[in-house]
């Protein structure tokens, strides 16, 4: 078989819109990546939670529907967006770094024997980044293809999981899931605070021409 007959494994598309033997676009593979936290616990050291992390999910944003109602008739429109909970999966050590860590942030969050609760939300919050990676590692440094960066994170619930003598061998882990204030999705290269994808460039014009509804 040709190898140029590989160029036509793709959707045909308009011949104004595309070349229709353009490929198809490699595709970011669900297990290359890491995921880094600044300010979380008390005694740092985690760069063990980046190497125990299992699983993760990637923000979930959900604008709030609102509605005007005319007539026979309603009218929908954005209305304030809301980050949703993301959960981690962090496999627990039998050095006890996971779970330390991970109780002192719940500690520093709430005071369990002394039922004191933190003064600031300030003084608990952390951050959390998400990488997706090219595959690289070694000698070939990995290239970071999108980064998320949570920003105003605490942990909303911490899920231990459950103990068993029947079933696989499996690991044990900490569930975690993270609130958060406000995420940026930012492509590669990219550090904290640059511009994120979608996000409005300095001098551009602002759409919509003061009509709200329609």
């Amino acid at each position: 078989m040709s190898i140029a007959s590989l160029s036509r494994f793709t959707v045909p598309l308009a011949s104004n819109q595309s070349s229709s033997t353009q490929g198809m676009l490699m595709p970011k593979l669900k297990y290359r990546f890491r995921v880094s936290f600044e300010n979380f616990g008390v005694s740092g050291g985690t760069v063990e939670l980046t190497k125990q992390v299992a699983d993760c999910g990637r923000p979930n944003v959900k604008f709030a529907d609102q509605t005007i109602e005319v007539y026979n008739s309603k009218i929908h429109y954005a209305g304030k967006p809301t980050w949703q909970p993301l959960t981690i999966k962090l496999r627990d050590d039998v050095s006890n770094n996971v779970t330390k860590l991970v109780g002192e942030q719940n500690q520093k969050q709430f005071d369990f024997f002394e039922q004191s609760s933190a003064a600031s939300a300030g003084d608990y919050k952390f951050l959390t980044r998400i990488e997706m990676l090219d595959g690289g590692n070694g000698t070939n440094t990995p290239t970071v293809l999108e980064t998320w960066e949570l920003y105003g994170c605490y942990v909303d619930s911490t899920n231990y999981q459950t103990l068993t003598y029947t079933g696989a061998a499996d690991v044990l882990t900490i569930d975690l899931s993270i609130q958060y204030d406000n995420a940026q999705q930012i492509g590669p290269g990219a550090g904290m605070g640059t511009e994120g994808f979608g996000q409005k460039r300095a001098g551009t014009a602002t759409t919509g021409g003061g009509v709200p509804y329609r």
